[in-house]
């Protein structure tokens, strides 16, 4: 693969918890975690459970330079950090960044209280990669050094969450995770972010039809994702977040369905690469 690609892994597509069991396996159990390359650079999005097979497979790689960008720090995005091998040793670095807390104490406070007694027996400072920690308002561009730069959006998600767009050699792809629409009120944060955007990763915990009865619960549906890459000219929908209620046999009939109505579209599973 060459160095200059942008692509695309999934090792956690579940939301809100993971679901360890066979009827879920042919889709992934795994919460949130997404690999991007970017060229010869490593972002990560997301540290759900799927973080830990992630972290297995770099400790192949040798000393690791990576950023780590959080959406947001409910437990299905950061319960795998505590369990992130590479972060545990002293060869690599990680720069991790959120942009919901700068008013809340901060992404670094936020990870040190998920490992904190009596909820985890292991402390952050156990950690012993090169970690740093930087806070920013949804809505800035990050610049993340040697020409990466990556643009972000407020999402409309109890506590605030962020989305993401990266941009590479004539690539895009877009991380929109978690947020909660307004049907008929499409959300021009969004829709600004993910103009012309070669793949859009979007929060598609629900249906349409499901979705009355969550009003309030801060997630979205595959259809209005849909509506979403057709408004903004984007070219390819990827559904993610899936609902924990959503087995292996609702999953295939959502992708059934995308299949039908969507062109290119398609429904992530664990282990998936994508080039946009």
């Amino acid at each position: 693969m060459e160095a200059t690609a942008l692509t695309v892994r999934f090792w956690g597509v579940r939301g809100s918890i993971a679901c360890p069991s066979p009827t879920y396996m042919g889709f992934g159990g795994n919460t949130s975690c997404v690999e991007v390359r970017v060229g010869s650079r490593l972002v990560i999005l997301d540290a759900g459970t799927g973080i830990r097979p992630l972290g297995q497979q770099l400790r192949r790689e040798g000393a690791l330079d990576a950023d780590i960008l959080f959406s947001h720090t409910h437990w299905d995005h950061v319960n795998g950090f505590p369990f992130f091998a590479p972060a545990f040793e002293p060869d690599n670095a990680f720069r991790v960044f959120a942009g919901h807390l700068a008013e809340e104490g901060g992404i670094r406070e936020a990870i040190a209280g998920h490992m904190h007694e009596p909820m985890f027996p292991v402390p952050l400072d156990v950690m012993r990669a090169r970690l740093s920690f930087t806070d920013f308002a949804a809505g800035e561009t990050l610049d993340l050094g040697r020409g990466l730069q990556v643009r972000t959006a407020p999402l409309n998600h109890p506590n605030g969450a962020t989305a993401y767009r990266i941009d590479h050699g004539g690539r895009s792809v877009c991380y929109v995770t978690d947020t909660e629409h307004v049907p008929g009120r499409p959300d021009e944060r969004i829709l600004g972010l993910v103009a012309g955007a070669d793949l859009v990763i979007y929060d598609s915990t629900y249906t349409d039809a499901e979705f009355p009865a969550r009003v309030g619960w801060g997630h979205s549906t595959w259809q209005e994702g849909l509506r979403l890459v057709r408004r903004a000219g984007a070219k390819r929908l990827v559904v993610f977040h899936h609902d924990p209620d959503h087995d292996d046999a609702t999953m295939t009939a959502i992708e059934q369905e995308l299949a039908g109505e969507s062109d290119g579209g398609v429904v992530a599973r664990e282990g998936m690469l994508l080039e946009p």
